[in-house]
């Protein structure tokens, strides 16, 4: 399928966009996550772009598209806004079926919780990056939102989680993330995947830059949700891709959301954080099944508290 590039306007930057599919066919956008560029899709789309409308782009610092030189530009909001002018520029009125990986995840969530994209997201497909605010809720027992119930998570699963978020610790330090990257990081990233993920990426030539400028990503938003969290709904039907092998997000982040998304799918797998390069197949399957879920007029539902049970025996 031949994939076209284009450039959209998105504030004071420009997106580097990808699509490809059929143009009257259901339009999915994919956001990658850190320190990726949308080239991490491809494997993804390529399952997917016979069926469907596939949207992916590089975000803000990242690949082919504008590094804004604030941090402050890096802001949850201020992704949201691009979500918006990618899906304007290639979706129309058309509502679109949404999928985030790892920060590509988190940010999405700014949107799948925010009322003015409400009847713009048909559906949106998390894997591996949790919505900060409801992650800082839980964190603070809920005090962000006294009359919900605080999500249950298993004993002990806070402390396993801050074991596995050494490295957002680590990209608060100043200057030293950006040494170590400097310093051969970017040039031994494809190796640290092939060793902790075994996948072989082709080697992006943009992997400097998106590591330096993505460092804004967590430092613009991780401190200040941990000390603000808000209340945040989300407007469309929610499934979680659980990688049970993943080294950076544990799967209790996922779990009790009940109070912020209704009901929900939460499907675990057996598999590690890059899912999505080493099992595309896989991901793209669960994806489209999601989609036809809820396409317009199907009355299928969320998917369901129980449903990583029935993900788990059909191969998910």
């Amino acid at each position: 399928m031949i994939r076209d590039t284009l450039s959209v306007q998105a504030g004071d930057v420009r997106l580097a966009v990808y699509v490809s599919g059929p143009r009257d066919a259901p339009p999915i956008v994919l956001v990658h996550g850190y320190p990726d560029s949308a080239a991490v899709w491809e494997p993804v789309r390529a399952q997917l772009d016979t069926r469907f409308r596939v949207i992916s782009y590089d975000v803000r610092g990242a690949g082919a598209s504008d590094a804004p030189q604030s941090r402050a530009a890096y802001r949850l909001e201020r992704l949201a806004a691009d979500l918006a002018a990618v899906a304007d520029a290639t979706c129309g009125a058309r509502p679109f079926h949404l999928v985030g990986h790892d920060w590509g995840s988190i940010q999405s969530w700014e949107a799948v919780t925010d009322p003015a994209f409400k009847g713009r997201i048909a559906s949106y497909t998390s894997i591996s990056g949790p919505c900060l605010d409801h992650a800082a809720i839980g964190l603070r027992g809920g005090d962000a939102h006294p009359e919900q119930p605080t999500p249950k998570r298993p004993f002990g699963s806070g402390l396993r989680q801050t074991l596995k978020s050494w490295y957002i610790f680590f990209f608060h330090l100043p200057w030293l993330p950006e040494l170590v990257w400097y310093a051969g990081g970017a040039h031994a990233w494809p190796l640290w995947l092939r060793v902790t993920e075994r996948v072989r990426p082709a080697r992006d030539p943009e992997q400097m830059r998106n590591a330096i400028n993505g460092l804004n990503l967590y430092r613009a938003n991780f401190i200040d949700k941990l000390l603000r969290p808000r209340a945040r709904h989300a407007h469309a039907p929610v499934q979680f891709i659980v990688p049970l092998r993943d080294r950076y997000v544990g799967p209790a982040l996922s779990l009790g959301l009940e109070p912020w998304l209704g009901a929900y799918g939460r499907h675990e797998i057996d598999a590690g954080h890059w899912v999505v390069l080493r099992e595309p197949e896989r991901i793209a399957a669960a994806i489209e099944r999601f989609v036809e879920q809820h396409r317009p007029g199907n009355s299928a539902g969320h998917g369901g508290p129980d449903s990583a049970v029935n993900a788990r025996a059909a191969g998910v």
